[in-house]
């Protein structure tokens, strides 16, 4: 379903050119480069013929941790003076939906041509996505968007995989200050683990980012991309993924690469506040680690869990 190696992806469709016939439609295709850690697709041919394939393209991209980004090219399209039809703006709009989804990996789009352009800036979905008139300014502004602390852990495919699982989320979040959301989110990597090792049996590398008041865990793991269990699917507790669902704003799984799967879920997590007010305790602080901070607070003195007498 999903191209695992990205030698131009050439629909097989599409009608061959006929003897002495008129020439057919020109191919549509969606391309991979990498321009400084952004993954660039680009896009030729007719827009409306190649929508999914570049959809899919994107979310192959994202679940590839090293990029800073994903660029949408649409130089090459050949649409030419053809009336840009509703339908596939709708459908190239709701790759916003992967950065709402998704937080902290911006997907940008290159469009010259303006129709295009003004008609994803005017879409719900479209105002998620960068929308630039060039490859060099949607790649600008994607680098431009803050780079995202992460920690990782490697687990082998054991019984013990799930509980060290949920003691690294433990102990990453209280070094975040964010351990009020500890518990739900050391559950919702325990389950994803618990998952990835009973339906894989390979390594599994587990991440935790926080962006702008969200979590983001994500389960790597290099067995065969199982599509039909992107929302459903028997754990332990033969629960499925309805614990996931129900303590996550988002989840899903993404295809990787290399033909593996990679789990994620979103939890809400706002950012700890700067001070609390305990009546008769004076003011109480807590340290706000530097890439959890907004640029206001960056001069703001932190009190360690102490109080003023």
């Amino acid at each position: 379903m999903f191209p695992t190696r990205f030698a131009t992806y050439v629909p097989s469709d599409h009608p061959a050119r006929s003897n002495g016939g008129p020439a057919t439609r020109p191919r549509a295709s969606v391309s991979k480069r990498a321009i400084r850690q952004v993954t660039v697709l680009g896009v030729a041919g007719p827009l409306r013929d190649v929508v999914e394939d570049l959809d899919r393209a994107i979310q192959v991209a994202l679940a590839d941790e090293e990029a800073r980004g994903v660029v949408c090219d649409l130089a090459a399209l050949l649409e030419g003076a053809e009336p840009v039809e509703p339908v596939v703006v709708e459908v190239l709009a709701s790759a916003g939906r992967h950065v709402r989804d998704w937080p902290g990996i911006p997907v940008g789009v290159s469009c010259p041509d303006s129709r295009v352009g003004d008609a994803l800036r005017a879409h719900p979905l479209g105002g998620h996505l960068i929308v630039a008139d060039s490859l060099f300014s949607a790649v600008s502004a994607v680098l431009a968007t803050p780079a995202l602390s992460t920690e990782t852990l490697r687990l082998a495919p054991h019984p013990t995989a799930p509980r060290a699982a949920r003691d690294f989320v433990t102990r990453t979040l209280l070094g975040w200050q964010l351990d009020g959301f500890a518990p739900s989110a050391s559950l919702v990597a325990s389950e994803l683990v618990t998952r990835s090792s009973m339906t894989a049996s390979t390594a599994i590398d587990l991440s935790v980012v926080w962006n702008v008041d969200a979590l983001r865990l994500t389960v790597r793991d290099r067995g065969p991309y199982r599509p039909d269990q992107r929302h459903s699917g028997p754990d332990v507790h033969g629960q499925g993924l309805t614990l996931v669902a129900g303590l996550s704003r988002a989840f899903g799984v993404l295809p990787t690469a290399d033909g593996g799967n990679l789990a994620w879920a979103v939890l809400d997590a706002p950012r700890p506040p700067v001070s609390d007010h305990q009546p008769g305790n004076g003011v109480r602080g807590r340290v706000i680690p530097s890439h959890l901070r907004s640029p206001a607070d960056q001069n703001t003195g932190r009190i360690i869990d102490g109080s003023h007498r």
